[in-house]
């Protein structure tokens, strides 16, 4: 990988790119010149409560239910240690590393703000962890998503400690070997430090922040497919005429209207109102309707994501400047998990409008004359039968997947807790659903370039000309049967490459 410049944080705000940009593709991160004198005047203040012997929740009481219980200061240590060891009670597979380094940054982006009573020396290993490539294994499940994602955050703050499990240069190993090995030093938790650590909502929201943008960029792809598919099956062009927008003004559906409008242009396939239909079915006719309603809640999705990586979401606050401790409920995840639910919902919508124009595709009696399955030899060939049960098979599991996880609550904590907000169940969802709906608009792809080779390549709009010429640069014509799985992946990895996305952007202004 190219050296490149640290991405500043602290100065401002963090971005969608920027987190994409650091738990991807290993960009090294700084702090802002202005964070360290606002995290020490908070750790400050905290020492001047605990100097003092203050009841305050977190520092000198215990936690959740224990909250009325005191703790002296000699066991304060003490306190923080048992804390990350006891709520480290995650399960299952660990997160991918790239879900992991977005855990560390967003959780950096909310301590240095100053407002969390952590000391500055804390927040520099966690820093140094990111940027040597410590990657912490965090069990994906076990989060309610409610004080904060206390189970899997106790996870990062163990390899912090020298404990649990990390990756280094590829390598599992334990906490204390792979920081060794980093030439990081292990942190001794001092009185609050254990709480803020471990107390936010940063693992549901940086699954939902890695979604979200593959859902941004899946939503061209699918804008790309639904022109294709369209454009072969000679769709009625007149549907994507501003006027009927204009008078319905969503932004998503105008905008979804102006792309297949820019992809289509100049298209030799497309047809005019009554020429050999008055109108086409709802899944050609109705895709800036459908899709712009995506795009849309994307945009909702986007936006709140953007308040929540650079909120302060850990409890107590203290706010040094009003010398006040308050105990409140910022690491409550209901804003993130009514916003997964939208994403979960949002994205199956372009999965499940997609799969049907697949069946269009492939159904002689609905493509207006293209081969059965898209295969000149049909009987002996299946063509591209099977790829629309598969699918139908991932489109039918976004339906399950999509089940609100924000209608759910148990109380936990003996009652203390007793309204949860499952998000990062519904981050996890989330994100299954999106890659199930790359898979099924890569089908829509394959299936929209083998009818464009019957139908005539050379009659494609200016757009969807460039959608089908990357399509064969991945997966040549299907002439006779083949194994097909991996033309899905190659098509996958089409949609996924920087490389192209930036050129469609260029070439398509999309």
């Amino acid at each position: 990988m190219i050296k490149t410049a640290p991405i500043t944080i602290g100065g401002g705000k963090l971005t969608l790119q920027e987190v994409v940009l650091v738990a991807r593709h290993g960009y090294e991160i700084e702090l802002d010149a202005s964070v360290k004198a606002k995290v020490t005047k908070s750790r400050q203040y905290v020492e001047k409560l605990l100097a003092e012997k203050k009841v305050v929740y977190g520092l000198t009481t215990g936690f959740g239910k224990f909250s009325d219980t005191y703790i002296s200061s000699e066991d304060a240590k003490m306190l923080q240690v048992n804390l990350i060891r006891s709520h480290a009670c995650g399960i299952g597979d660990p997160f991918p590393a790239e879900v992991a380094r977005a855990i560390m940054l967003l959780r950096i982006n909310a301590l240095i703000q100053g407002y969390s009573g952590i000391r500055y020396s804390v927040v520099e290993t966690m820093v140094e962890m990111l940027n040597k490539g410590v990657v912490p294994l965090i069990p994906e499940k076990g989060s309610l998503g409610a004080s904060g994602d206390l189970a899997p955050l106790s996870h990062l703050a163990l390899v912090m400690m020298g404990e649990g499990e990390a990756l280094f240069r590829g390598e599992k190993l334990d906490g204390k070997t792979a920081m060794d090995k980093a030439g990081i030093v292990p942190v001794s938790l001092e009185a609050k430090e254990g709480l803020a650590l471990i107390n936010g909502t940063q693992v549901m929201t940086a699954v939902g922040a890695l979604a979200c943008w593959d859902a941004l960029q899946l939503a061209k792809w699918a804008d790309c497919a639904a022109a294709l598919t369209t454009e072969t099956l000679q769709g009625v062009r007149q549907a994507f005429d501003p006027e009927t927008h204009d008078i319905r003004p969503h932004a998503g559906q105008q905008q979804v209207a102006s792309n297949i409008r820019k992809l289509t242009q100049d298209s030799r396939l497309m047809t005019n109102q009554g020429e050999l239909r008055v109108q086409d079915a709802y899944s050609l006719r109705c895709v800036p309707q459908v899709h712009g309603a995506s795009a849309d809640a994307l945009q909702y999705i986007h936006d709140k994501l953007l308040i929540e990586m650079n909120s302060v979401t850990d409890n107590p606050l203290i706010f040094t400047e009003q010398e006040k401790v308050i105990s409140g409920g910022n690491f409550h995840g209901q804003p993130i998990a009514l916003a997964m639910d939208f994403l979960s919902i949002a994205v199956a919508e372009l999965a499940n409008i997609s799969e049907r124009r697949i069946e269009r595709l492939v159904n002689p009696q609905l493509s207006g004359g293209l081969p059965p399955f898209l295969t000149k030899y049909g009987g002996t060939n299946s063509g591209f039968m099977i790829a629309q049960y598969a699918a139908a098979s991932l489109v039918s599991e976004n339906k399950s997947l999509a089940h609100p996880a924000s209608v759910d609550s148990i109380p936990s904590s003996a009652n203390q807790e007793d309204h949860v907000s499952m998000g990062t169940i519904g981050a996890r969802k989330a994100a299954k659903i999106v890659e199930n709906a790359y898979n099924v608009v890569a089908i829509e792809l394959l299936c929209g370039s083998q009818a464009a080779d019957y139908r005539g390549a050379d009659g494609l709009g200016k757009g969807t000309a460039w959608v089908y010429a990357e399509c064969r640069k991945q997966v040549p014509f299907l002439d006779e049967d083949r194994v097909m799985y991996t033309d899905f992946r190659k098509a996958v990895h089409m949609m996924k490459d920087e490389a192209v996305l930036k050129d469609m952007t260029e070439t398509l202004g999309l």
